[in-house]
């Protein structure tokens, strides 16, 4: 993350993306696969780690193999096999895009860091080494087990998140660097999809 001052001389909180340039490996059409899209290859891939099929695929479009290969429906881009897609032709500054990718890992955590739980604070009570302890976890003597979505530590983090609705700033062509506002999941060099 950085930030960059607005016109009003705010300092703004803002993500840069490196968006491209992504190869078209594919387009999909109503006719022969039921729904239009586009399918855009990024990123690099040695050939011995790519399987054969995937070698093939990327020969039609006549590209060495990439890491990272994603669907995008209702791209309204006049684009055929091996045409490359830049950041300028798809977003402008002023746009709103969501942000999809894997949230950082932050392994199993208790459940004040992972709920929000005050623990006993005051130590009152007897508590004498229970300060961030969950507390009574089950019922009386009917149901007699812990309900399912009760709050308990456990696995935080890695998994599928999607940001909604961040302003993109600025774009650089030169560069194919993308400013949104606000932060983006996952950690620096993750591979995320951008949805206009």
């Amino acid at each position: 993350m950085t930030s960059v001052y607005d016109a009003n001389g705010k300092n703004v909180a803002c993500t840069i993306i490196e968006v491209g340039p992504c190869v078209v490996t594919q387009v999909l059409t109503p006719e022969t696969d039921g729904y239009s899209a586009l399918q855009l290859a990024f990123g690099e891939r040695k050939e011995k780690n790519t399987p054969a099929a995937l070698i093939g695929h990327f020969d039609k479009a006549n590209t060495m193999p990439k890491s990272k290969v994603l669907e995008y429906r209702g791209m309204n881009l006049a684009k055929t096999l091996g045409d490359t897609v830049t950041v300028e032709e798809v977003f402008q500054p002023g746009d709103k895009v969501s942000v999809v990718g894997t949230s950082k890992g932050k392994g199993f955590q208790g459940v004040v860091k992972r709920h929000g739980f005050g623990g006993v604070m005051q130590q009152t009570h007897g508590q004498h080494n229970r300060l961030r302890a969950p507390g009574s976890l089950g019922n009386s003597s009917f149901a007699a087990k812990v309900m399912k979505g009760m709050r308990m530590g456990g696995q935080m983090g890695n998994v599928r998140s999607k940001i909604r609705r961040l302003q993109v700033l600025k774009v650089f062509p030169e560069q194919n660097l993308l400013l949104v506002k606000g932060a983006v999941p996952g950690h620096k060099g993750a591979i995320v999809s951008i949805e206009k």
